[in-house]
């Protein structure tokens, strides 16, 4: 991909602005009416089309001003806006590409599954690059429940699920262009459009570039920065007819190179270059069509597909595969006054080929039946009663239900939830995708994971005060590990034994414009069987104690400033040679923009105290690992203490 490309369509786009209008309403004004739409929010993810505090299920929602905000640090992902949000981790599972995945609440990244306007467009199982890959610029909402969500969207929601709801359209031309480069030669380019084309039709465009270059900070030949270059796009259209008949479309394509493993001319322990390298090409597509039926209820029909192709290249060998997912939903729901439901059926297919290692491809299907009832019982009474039966081509039949509880007396907000959902095994778990399959033995013998999931949560507001508890736990059975059974050779194997995790999340907010503060604690005890002994040990990776406070000064026509601390308890740590468990950290960030017009001068200091993992050990191993891997776990941040500045150019007749 060439690196002109994204300049030039900058400066095309800029001046095709002529047609938009400039900034010029009432900023105080427009602030205000965000208000009370934050009072509206619709929740998508649970289907049900309720209010937010009027949902039984627990659902976190990001704003557009809270992802604007993170957007400012990240402009390239949504990484760090998933990994501020609470009880949510976005957790390195591969040093040497830089590729992550998201815990909730402890529970390894393959349980969340994260949707594109309920759709599954980043694939069935989001590859572990999947969040780096996914641009924030042109999201509306974003909506996280916590726990089992099998019971709405099947296997590949276990540990839950992130719905990232696209903008939609308003009724003038409108957008934005985003440039960013950070102290790490890194640079991202974006731009946003959106504008009706008539009475009925309005559409938006999202182009994307982002590079980095390869960065090897403790000069020890080992790439600590992975580079990369990546173009992507995605267009949407939208229908709303009379008679509240609605189309949505969407279609994406995204180019990755990325590039890791040592620098040229460096190499790894056992004396040999090792280059860890890997090239995605996404391309997918997304249908949701809406209508009223018979004045008592409204017929939806969901589709969707994406095929995921990449080139992995470890040291001298070369993985091709691809990956395709298809969706296909029907449902009716209905509402009176005290009631609403949902039922429908759906089939999703689950596709793997690999040219390298043919022994390792499936091909899943799982037709399905969904229901969904919530009911007010009086009028700070409702509850929520969700479940799915799955039929699985390879691990068979599956039921998952949910029960959901809100109880609202006052200022107080109470509400309960239980679930349980399956996960179908792949040969993919972190350590297979950072490392590649060809030590791993074929697959034989797995059977489903089930889990159980709990939470209890209070919440109490009053004047500009908010504040949550919650107490939450999961179990979960016939969790897949990977065994190494010889000094090149390992196995996926189902876990005798539960993995359990219990934990309690606190929140406290204080807002009186034009500050907010906000202040986090999450206690996670997490548990697993040993592979080799009787017994349990802590499950890697997960910080007993993690805690933040954030602090944000901003007026909608001037600028904001934020100042943030978040502090990272130790972790066990495994098959690390150099410690069993990790220091604790602190990672302090400082954020400014100013507004001058339709311009935004933003600057960014992330990790300020400079915390870096290879500042305490190497992160390549003394010897390679059974499963292939030449580095450790990231337990601290890699790149150390970064800064970003950029400008945002607003191009219509809204501030943003």
């Amino acid at each position: 991909m060439s690196r002109r490309l994204p300049v030039f369509t900058v400066i095309l786009l800029l001046s095709l602005t002529a047609p938009f209008r400039a900034h010029g309403q009432d900023d105080n004004h427009a602030h205000d009416e965000h208000a009370e739409e934050m009072e509206e929010i619709v929740v998508q993810a649970t289907r049900s089309g309720r209010r937010i505090q009027d949902e039984p299920i627990r659902v976190e929602v990001l704003s557009q001003e809270e992802i604007a905000e993170k957007l400012l640090m990240r402009p390239g992902n949504i990484s760090m806006m998933l990994n501020e949000t609470g009880g949510l981790r976005v957790q390195v599972t591969s040093p040497a590409l830089g590729s992550a995945n998201v815990r909730i609440y402890g529970m390894r990244g393959r349980y969340t599954q994260l949707l594109a306007d309920g759709m599954p467009l980043y694939g069935g199982q989001a590859s572990s690059l999947g969040l780096l890959q996914v641009p924030p610029s042109d999201l509306g909402q974003v909506e996280v429940i916590k726990g089992a969500a099998s019971a709405l969207y099947g296997g590949q929601a276990l540990g839950g699920v992130i719905n990232l709801v696209s903008k939609r359209p308003g009724p003038d031309a409108d957008g934005e262009i985003i440039v960013n480069a950070t102290t790490r030669d890194g640079q991202d380019y974006s731009v946003y459009v959106e504008s009706p084309f008539g009475r009925y039709w309005s559409g938006s465009l999202l182009s994307n570039y982002n590079q980095q270059s390869v960065q090897d900070l403790d000069g020890d030949d080992w790439i600590d920065m992975p580079g990369y270059e990546r173009f992507s796009a995605r267009p949407r259209l939208f229908y709303d007819g009379p008679n509240d008949f609605r189309i949505y479309l969407t279609a994406g394509a995204m180019a990755e190179d990325r590039r890791g493993g040592t620098v040229s001319g460096g190499v790894v322990p056992d004396g040999a270059p090792f280059q860890q390298n890997q090239d995605t090409r996404r391309y997918d597509a997304g249908l949701v069509l809406e209508r009223p039926v018979a004045g008592w209820g409204v017929a939806q029909l969901r589709a969707s597909g994406t095929r995921q192709s990449h080139d992995h290249r470890f040291g001298t060998l070369l993985e091709v595969d691809q990956h395709k997912t298809m969706l296909i939903e029907a449902s009716v729901t209905g509402d009176t006054s005290s009631m609403s439901w949902v039922g429908g059926l759906a089939h999703q297919v689950d596709d793997y080929d690999s040219e390298t290692f043919p022994i390792f491809n499936y091909h899943y299907n799982a037709p399905a039946l969904f229901a969904q009832l919530d009911r007010d019982l009086g009028s700070s009474v409702s509850v929520a009663a969700s479940a799915r039966w799955d039929k699985h081509s390879e691990y068979g039949d599956k039921f998952s239900p949910r029960l959901s509880l809100l109880y609202r007396p006052g200022s107080w907000t109470i509400r309960a939830s239980w679930g349980r959902g399956f996960y179908a095994p792949t040969p993919f778990i972190e350590e297979t995708e950072a490392a590649g399959l060809s030590r791993l033995e074929p697959l034989s013998g797995l059977v489903a994971e089930t889990a159980e999931t709990a939470s209890l949560d209070i919440g109490y507001t009053a004047g500009n005060l908010e504040a949550g508890l919650t107490l939450f736990g999961s179990n979960i059975d016939d969790a897949v590990r990977l065994q190494a059974v010889a000094a090149d050779e390992v196995r996926l194997a189902n876990q005798d034994g539960v993995t359990r995790t219990r934990g309690v999340e606190a929140l406290v907010r204080w807002r009186r414009a034009p500050y907010v503060v906000t202040a986090s604690y999450l206690y996670l005890d997490a548990s697993e069987p040993e592979v080799s002994m009787p017994g349990y040990r802590t499950v890697p990776l997960t910080p007993r104690h993690s805690a933040g406070i954030v602090a944000m000064w901003e007026e909608h026509d001037r600028g904001r400033v934020g100042l943030e601390l978040y502090y990272t308890g130790k972790q066990a740590l495994a098959e690390n040679p150099y410690r069993n468990e990790s220091e604790p950290y602190l990672h302090i960030g400082l954020l400014g923009e100013i507004v001058l017009g339709r311009y935004r001068l933003f600057l960014n200091l992330e990790n300020i105290l400079d915390v870096r993992q290879t500042k305490e050990d190497s992160l390549l191993l003394p010897t390679r690992a059974a499963n292939g891997l030449w580095t450790v776990d990231a337990w601290e941040p890699l790149e150390g203490f970064i800064a970003n500045a950029g400008i945002r150019i607003g191009l219509g007749g809204t501030s943003r």
